[in-house]
């Protein structure tokens, strides 16, 4: 099941929805983030990996890689290039690394907006995206011819 559009709230094709230094726009996540950038970076690892990597790996990592090297941008910044694929947003891979390194939480938080913008709930990560789609679509089940399993039988 994709969630990947749901409620999409229209912008300019190829632009991020909200501004880079637009950080106080949800002042609630820019609390967070600059408290704690492990969160925000593990909510949108786990959008973005469709699931496949959890808000809580994903977070720790973050964290690991922050605590040996001092700079977890190293690793979140891989992240705005594949949401940028994902949402065809324009950018560069050179453009990602600096804007993570000059100021990750301004990086962090623009993903966030935008995973949020696209209509996800950023508490309920992946897999409580997807559900809930499915929630709202059990009512709207569109009829059609029926369904025959066919083939050769013996």
């Amino acid at each position: 099941m994709e969630a990947q559009h749901l409620h999409a709230k229209p912008h300019a094709e190829g632009e991020w929805s909200t501004g880079f230094c637009d950080c106080f726009s949800d002042c609630k996540n820019c609390c967070i983030t600059c408290l704690c950038p492990c969160i925000t970076f593990g909510q949108v690892a786990d959008i973005v990996d469709r699931g496949t990597t959890s808000c809580g790996a994903a977070g720790a990592l973050y964290t690991l890689i922050a605590v040996i090297t001092g700079c977890g941008s190293i690793y979140s910044c891989f992240y705005r290039g594949k949401m940028r694929a994902q949402y065809n947003i324009r950018g560069d891979g050179c453009t990602d690394c600096l804007k993570h390194f000059c100021c990750e939480l301004c990086a962090l938080t623009q993903e966030y907006r935008e995973l949020k913008h696209r209509g996800f709930d950023m508490s309920l990560g992946w897999a409580g995206n997807v559900e809930r789609q499915v929630q709202q679509n059990q009512g709207r089940v569109a009829m059609g011819a029926p369904t025959f399993q066919g083939g050769m039988t013996r």
